[in-house]
């Protein structure tokens, strides 16, 4: 069965390359609104509440994914076409790359309106106080860290544990993208949330760092500037994740990260990560490119992973 959940793996992300996002009923959109409606039931300003809201919503994830997996296992056809199912429908890649690539015409074109309006697809900063150079920066940060978070993460979770295992973290990674940042009202609620993403991206992000430096002479990036900048920075940024494969983005592409960081709820200082130039639309370019390199690396190293694990 090992083969069915290597080849179904594949087959996700090939189904995520070609087609990307479900159009329609997107299993993702669906669980958001659950996650929004039981929200309202459960707020309260405190952990405990958090908690047991991570809970039930991961927990009746996993649950749902292990009588998917127990079900297929009878057959290896069924259990590579229910994880590839499942693939597709967790992976993000293509529409990252999409959202990426639009954003670099736009910063090449000179159109920074249009491109303060694409900025909340990519991550959730306040657009509107952004020059050329922010936006710039702010979409090779968010393609980085979302290389390791919508690819590699659920790669890495779907070869060890198949579908209870990509939609699992895919539920606490949408979690923590709704509820665990640090605003007054999900500092205490989304604390769960954040922690348990935090725990789930540790291996995936140093995956998706190592997957970086291994990758960045394929767009003309530099690897030694990748490996030396993840060596000596990651550890400086806020995040024990983001800053893994930011740090590596930073030096592959040799290029700046990092520095004053405007978000809706408050600014965060984080530190500077390379020692390059300032990002432009070119970078935000090969950024993308990076990471459908990382992509399809982590999917090669996934199915073997499948393939072997006992």
């Amino acid at each position: 069965m090992a083969a069915g959940r290597a080849l179904g793996l594949l087959l996700g992300v090939a189904a995520d390359a070609v087609f990307g996002d479900p159009r329609r009923f997107h299993p993702v959109a669906a669980f958001g609104t659950s996650a929004a409606a039981l929200e309202k039931r459960l707020y309260a300003d405190s952990q405990a509440a958090g908690v047991a809201y991570t809970a039930v919503l991961v927990g009746g994830t996993v649950a749902a994914g292990v009588a998917v997996e127990r079900l297929a296992r009878k057959h290896w056809l069924t259990q590579t076409v229910t994880t590839a199912l499942a693939t597709w429908a967790v992976l993000g890649g293509n529409s990252l790359a999409t959202e990426g690539t639009s954003m670099g015409r736009e910063l090449d074109a000179g159109d920074i309106d249009a491109a303060r309006a694409r900025l909340p697809h990519l991550c959730g900063r306040d657009a509107a106080r952004l020059d050329t150079f922010g936006l710039a920066r702010a979409t090779v940060e968010s393609v980085a860290e979302n290389t390791s978070d919508a690819v590699v993460a659920p790669l890495v979770w779907g070869a060890a544990f198949g579908v209870p295992g990509l939609l699992g973290y895919r539920a606490a990674n949408t979690l923590d993208a709704m509820v665990g940042h640090k605003s007054p009202r999900y500092r205490r609620f989304g604390w769960a949330s954040a922690r348990l993403d935090d725990v789930l991206n540790l291996l995936p992000s140093r995956l998706a760092a190592l997957l970086t430096v291994g990758g960045a002479p394929v767009v003309g990036g530099s690897a030694g500037q990748a490996l030396e900048t993840w060596r000596r920075d990651a550890s400086a940024h806020p995040s024990p994740n983001a800053g893994q494969v930011e740090a590596a983005f930073a030096g592959a592409l040799e290029i700046r990260l990092g520095g004053r960081t405007v978000y809706s709820h408050g600014v965060e200082e984080r530190p500077v990560l390379g020692h390059g130039r300032n990002p432009d639309s070119g970078h935000v370019t090969r950024a993308v490119e990076l990471s459908r390199v990382v992509g399809f690396s982590a999917a090669l190293v996934s199915a073997f992973v499948a393939i072997f694990r006992k």
